[in-house]
């Protein structure tokens, strides 16, 4: 027996099976699961972000490479902390700090004047980084868009060159849409524009798993830009390619006091040493 079902009936049968309809980047309308994972929004992103996602607090160290007898605590604050107690990291023992400038050409980080004059104001070496976005402007127009706001570098012996935080993309996919070389060139394009107008070559901050997925483990920035490498374990394990040993590692996102921790590969004179170029 065929049943005959109203108008009404077909079309609200078909709104409930068809996938929600939301706006996409240019405006139009693009299918969406309502199962799919809820993009945080712009601007929101931090370092070790992505490693959190992808790799979790807990990643298998592999292989170990030379570390230095002394290790130098730090650590590394965003818009996400709010206003920091620096006094309390510095009776800690943290003596050095980086924090958050600037995301792609859009976002400047509203703390900033607090986490980064305060941190230098207790006595901290310190620097700024840049969260990169690969695939909303070149690297030379972030790295203009870094530089002009917070992101320099003076012979102070207490500011540390800026650092390009380039990891798993938190909005989308996870090579920004670039193949491996497409990367590496976007990489030497932001280092090439921060070097001509601060007259350092940047720190890179990455973890290993993400640097061989989208640059091929590409070891050419080995001899110019020191390595800031994200594990969260109890060794570094494996580095990039070309890099022999790391300058900085963050160890943990969940440390004793507020932010992410990290340690120098060396002692204090060395951070400094780092600070003067």
């Amino acid at each position: 027996m065929r049943v005959r079902r109203s108008r009404t009936a077909l079309v609200g049968a078909a709104l409930a099976v068809a996938p929600l309809l939301a706006l996409g980047p240019s405006g139009t309308a693009a299918a969406q699961d309502p199962g799919a994972r809820q993009l945080p929004p712009r601007g929101s992103a931090h370092m070790g972000m992505g490693v959190i996602a992808h790799d979790g607090k807990g990643a298998k160290p592999g292989g170990n490479p030379s570390l230095l007898a002394v290790q130098t605590e730090g650590v590394d604050v965003s818009g996400h902390q709010g206003n920091v107690a620096w006094s309390t990291l510095w009776n800690s023992g943290v003596k050095w700090a980086y924090v958050k400038a600037t995301e792609g050409t859009y976002y400047k980080n509203t703390y900033f004047a607090q986490q980064y004059n305060g941190s230098y104001n207790v006595g901290m070496i310190r620097g700024s980084y840049h969260f990169a976005t690969p695939d909303t402007a070149s690297g030379a127009a972030q790295a203009d868009y870094f530089v002009n706001n917070g992101g320099g570098w003076s012979k102070d012996g207490k500011t540390l060159p800026g650092v390009l935080d380039v990891e798993w993309n938190p909005y989308g996919a996870t090579c920004y849409g670039k193949s491996t070389s497409g990367m590496v060139a976007w990489i030497q394009d932001f280092v090439n524009r921060y070097r001509y107008r601060t007259g350092r070559d940047p720190v890179i901050y990455t973890a290993t798993s993400w640097w061989k997925q989208c640059t091929g483990n590409y070891g050419g920035f080995a001899s110019t830009n020191p390595l800031w490498i994200a594990r969260y374990a109890s060794q570094v394990g494996e580095l990039p390619a070309g890099w022999a040993y790391y300058t900085m590692w963050q160890y943990t996102s969940s440390g004793p006091t507020v932010g992410d921790h990290d340690k120098f590969n060396g002692d204090l004179s060395r951070v400094r040493a780092l600070a003067n170029g």
